[in-house]
């Protein structure tokens, strides 16, 4: 099939990439980055694992309000950093 396509900035940087590396022209070029996009679409993604770190603070999140007001206390600490943010 031949046809007219508008090829973004980055696209058309890979297919010159291609046709430099492997002496592809730019149809040939275009066809292996579909086809690398189609074949991606039947590899499952890789599940979520939230990474956790022990910050050494225990905090009950359950009330919000007192947690905003730990923090603020925190914050306010001369020891904290050597730091006093205004708000």
């Amino acid at each position: 099939m031949r046809t007219t396509i508008t090829v973004s900035d980055d696209v058309a940087a890979e297919m010159e990439r291609l046709r430099r590396e492997e002496g592809l022209g730019p149809s040939e070029a275009l066809n292996r980055l579909a086809r690398r996009g189609m074949a991606s679409r039947d590899v499952p993604p890789r599940p979520y694992v939230h990474r956790t770190a022990d910050l050494g603070l225990m905090v009950d999140v359950s009330n919000i309000g007192d947690v905003l007001d730990l923090l603020d206390d925190l914050d306010a600490r001369p020891d904290a950093g050597g730091q006093h943010r205004d708000r």
